[in-house]
C-alpha cells in the first residue's frame, strides 16, 4: 500500500469496513428466505440449508469483488508511480 494518498487509503478502510456486514446480510438474507419458502412449502430443514448456502456463496461473491477492486486500486496506483517516475 506503499504510495497511496490519504482519500485512496480511506476508500480501502470504507470498502474493508463493509466486507463483514455484507457477509453475514447475505447469510441472514438467504437463510431467512430458505426458512420463509420451508414454511410455505412443509420442506423444513432442507430449503434453509440451501438458501444459507446461496448465502454463503452471496458472501464470498461480494469478498472477491470487494478485494479484487482494492488489488485494481493497488495495481492502477503503483503504474501510475511508476510511469512518472524520472527515466522510466
Amino acid at each position: 500500500m506503499a504510495g497511496l494518498t490519504r482519500g485512496d487509503t480511506i476508500k480501502i478502510i470504507g470498502q474493508l469496513s463493509t466486507v463483514g456486514l455484507s457477509f453475514v446480510f447475505a447469510l441472514g438474507l438467504g437463510f431467512a428466505g430458505g426458512l420463509w419458502l420451508d414454511g410455505v412449502f412443509g420442506t423444513k430443514p432442507w430449503l434453509s440449508l440451501c438458501g444459507f448456502a446461496i448465502g454463503l456463496a452471496a458472501g464470498v461473491l461480494n469478498v472477491v469483488r470487494i478485494m479484487k477492486g482494492i488489488t485494481r486500486m493497488e495495481q492502477d496506483r503503483a503504474r501510475a508511480d511508476a510511469g512518472s517516475k524520472p527515466g522510466a
